[in-house]
């Protein structure tokens, strides 16, 4: 079927029910999100500096918007994914973007990978090895792909959303009509001290995603365009609707380190098992016991839902830059088949010898996204102010200078974070 994205400048006029049946692309975009950003970084963040992180985190999701929407617009308006506009700049461009998204395929699959079988763990009425449980964990992935591709995946996505929304909110009622457990008089450490450098590159490498999930999403719109009618209007509804959603709960989570974990003077164990049944009982401890397997739902969902769209978005990806370099024809699902079984082998390996390290995994994945971050915005930059696009896509003055001073802020603290990881 051919695609039918409206790119002629049309301005349709559509209903609440056209706009909620385009859902999609940005509801999964969603759920790859909300997993270590939102569970461990947001959570730490409040746990640790309370309310201090509240502006940053707000700051660091304004910020990379526009990198984000750059798959929307580009997509939308030239029918292309944003790999193949990667191309049309020059090989170099894509070499640089498959490179670094065939490592980061691998390291954040593994780091999922693990800690979503560390909390399907706490589940179960018997123990099991990590490795048994990431190997279920990845099989059912595997088999939810294979069998459902693209309509099973924007299935669960949405559930994922509306069960994580649904429990997150009453977890975060019941924290709020409880109080703060922090003592009035308490002073925690200060997030503006270069002590704290090292976590702020952290929060913000996964916050709310890596940058080069935009291109997963790119190519997710691609092939929605290729099963109904999607308009410039419809498209950006659901990337905003799936985006704001992201920033929210990367709220909500701090919201619920500050009120439940701010000041109890509790430290985050670093292996699989302990830290995700370490995290569940203290928020039971403080909320209510009822609420244990609340949170861990809430906990599993969040880190499966992302584990399964990293999957799948990372190897459609780098299967598409493969086949681009190489001048073959797109769209072949034994192509994406293999780099599934590539990158689910490659982090299994990675899973079995990091298995009692979850913590120090999750680090090295964000660090390394924080890294890549700026190197992927400035692409996505370069690409949508290049290329012609119908006017109600175009990059506007007030969007062109959101990112710029988005640029400035992630090389400026890039440059930071090398001064004091290595020069300090």
């Amino acid at each position: 079927m051919e695609p039918s994205c409206t790119q002629n400048g049309m301005k349709p006029k559509l209903k609440i029910s056209d706009l909620s049946r385009s859902l999609g692309p940005g509801i999964m975009m969603a759920a790859a999100a909300v997993g270590g950003s939102h569970l461990v970084a947001s959570t730490k963040a409040g746990a640790i500096y309370g309310w201090e992180m509240l502006l940053l985190i707000l700051a660091v999701n304004l910020l990379k918007y526009p990198f984000f929407r750059a798959g929307v617009q580009y997509t939308l308006g030239t029918g292309d994914s944003i790999i193949q506009g990667y191309h049309k700049l020059g090989r170099g461009y894509l070499w640089v973007f498959l490179v670094l998204s065939a490592i980061s395929a691998v390291v954040n699959t593994a780091a999922l990978l693990l800690f979503s079988a560390s909390l399907l763990g706490y589940f179960l009425p018997f123990d099991l090895s990590l490795n048994v449980l990431s190997s279920i964990v990845l099989i059912t992935c595997i088999t939810i792909l294979f069998a459902g591709h693209f309509k099973a995946l924007d299935k669960l996505s949405k559930l994922i959303m509306a069960t994580l929304t649904i429990a997150t909110t009453i977890a975060l009622g019941v924290a709020f009509s409880n109080g703060a457990v922090a003592p009035t008089d308490y002073q925690g450490p200060s997030v503006w001290s270069i002590a704290s450098i090292g976590f702020l590159v952290i929060t913000m490498g996964w916050m709310p995603a890596p940058i080069e999930i935009s291109s997963i999403t790119s190519m997710w719109l691609k092939r929605q365009c290729q099963t109904q009618k999607v308009t410039p209007q419809s498209a950006l509804f659901d990337f905003n609707v799936g985006y704001i959603g992201t920033a929210i709960l990367a709220v909500v989570f701090l919201s619920l380190g500050a009120l439940v974990l701010y000041g109890s003077g509790i430290e985050f164990k670093a292996s699989g098992i302990g830290f995700s049944h370490q995290l569940v009982g203290i928020y039971a401890a403080t909320i209510g016991e009822w609420s244990r397997y609340l949170i861990a739902v809430i906990a599993f969902f969040c880190i499966f839902g992302s584990t399964i769209t990293v999957i799948d978005g990372y190897s459609r990806a780098v299967s598409e830059a493969q086949l681009l370099l190489q001048r073959k024809p797109l769209n072949q699902p034994k192509h994406y088949n293999s780099w599934v079984m590539i990158v689910s082998v490659l982090a299994i390996t990675i899973v079995t010898l990091f298995i009692s390290s979850l913590m120090s995994m999750l680090d090295f994945a964000m660090i390394m996204a924080f890294i890549t971050t700026p190197i992927f915005a400035a692409l996505n930059y370069i690409l949508v102010t290049k290329t012609e696009l119908p006017d109600e896509l175009r990059m506007g003055a007030k969007l062109k200078a959101l990112s710029i001073v988005g640029l400035i802020y992630l090389f400026g603290f890039l440059a930071i974070f090398v001064w004091w990881k290595w020069l300090m």
